[in-house]
């Protein structure tokens, strides 16, 4: 059934990621002396899923019409969905869905600008690029490719949000898109590492195959490390609450990652608990984030 393997195609399981980075924005947007509109909160959290849908989407359709689908070893984290390969009748469908789910961002995106002017423009751009370009050519240039995720969940989205709700981008909203930056990319680029191998037969360039699998495990532990030192300096700095020390309470699960990380270069069944852990560290460092700014 198409609808199901539309739906399938999307991840909802990981969609949980754009409405905790949109209400990073909309914490930040609320320290500021403007007044928040209930449709535009809503508007921006429909906005950041449908962005991360349509991402989704495409990355399923054009996988599977590259073959790469075929070629990789599917795990929980990585490799996609696996919809398409099971009913390729509904890749039309899938495709449709993504191209529907980017026009519903660009709506909305239409509206803000309306409302807000030309620096939504920049970032209204930006974000469709990213989410156009990312699995046909992205993928092909290393640095940008470990980049382009960050740059999407953080300062697209969570300065996006900021902006489109009549915020200012101050240095503690830099601060919270920057974490949301390093912490993204970390997590795109380990879940690179299962796929190393048909990625590299499908013509991908991610840095992965680029430095090989140690080389790009360091990069994981340092990406995951710095979003904690960011943290810090911006308490230190006095740039962020008091309250954000929450975040903090991540960080065993953070160092458990960087033990087990060498181990799991070898060993697969290690690798997918290392792949599961970090997903955990990430969505629950955001989520005290969000708790911390709110509790502010």
């Amino acid at each position: 059934m198409s609808t199901v393997t539309v739906a399938r195609a999307a991840r909802p399981n990981f969609l949980v990621l754009a409405p905790l980075c949109v209400l990073l924005g909309i914490l930040l947007a609320a320290r500021q002396p403007v007044s928040l509109s209930v449709l535009d909160v809503v508007l921006v959290l429909i906005g950041g899923v449908l962005a991360h849908a349509a991402v989704n989407l495409l990355n399923e359709y054009e996988d599977f019409r590259s073959g790469l689908d075929l070629m990789t070893y599917r795990t929980p984290f990585s490799g996609g969905s696996g919809a398409l390969p099971e009913t390729p009748h509904a890749a039309p469908g899938v495709l449709a869905a993504g191209v529907g789910a980017l026009a519903g961002v660009v709506a909305i995106g239409a509206y803000f600008l309306w409302l807000r002017g030309w620096p939504m423009l920049v970032i209204g751009l930006s974000g469709v690029g990213l989410v156009g370009a990312y699995t046909r050519w992205i993928t092909r240039l290393p640095w940008l490719c470990l980049l382009a995720p960050g740059l999407g969940f953080g300062p697209v989205m969570v300065l996006g949000t900021l902006v489109a709700l009549g915020g200012q981008v101050d240095v503690t909203a830099v601060i919270i898109a920057g974490v949301s930056l390093l912490l993204v990319s970390e997590l795109l680029l380990l879940n690179q590492f299962p796929d190393l191998e048909a990625d590299r037969r499908n013509g991908r360039r991610h840095l992965p195959i680029v430095l090989g699998l140690k080389p790009a495990s360091r990069l994981v532990m340092a990406l995951l490390l710095g979003a904690y030192a960011l943290i810090a300096l911006g308490q230190l700095g006095g740039a962020l609450p008091s309250e954000v020390w929450l975040a903090w309470l991540a960080i065993p699960a953070a160092f458990w990652v960087i033990r087990d990380l060498p181990d799991a270069l070898e060993e697969r069944e290690t690798l997918l608990r290392v792949l599961g852990i970090n997903v955990a560290t990430l969505l629950t460092t955001l989520g005290l984030l969000v708790i911390g700014l709110w509790w502010a």
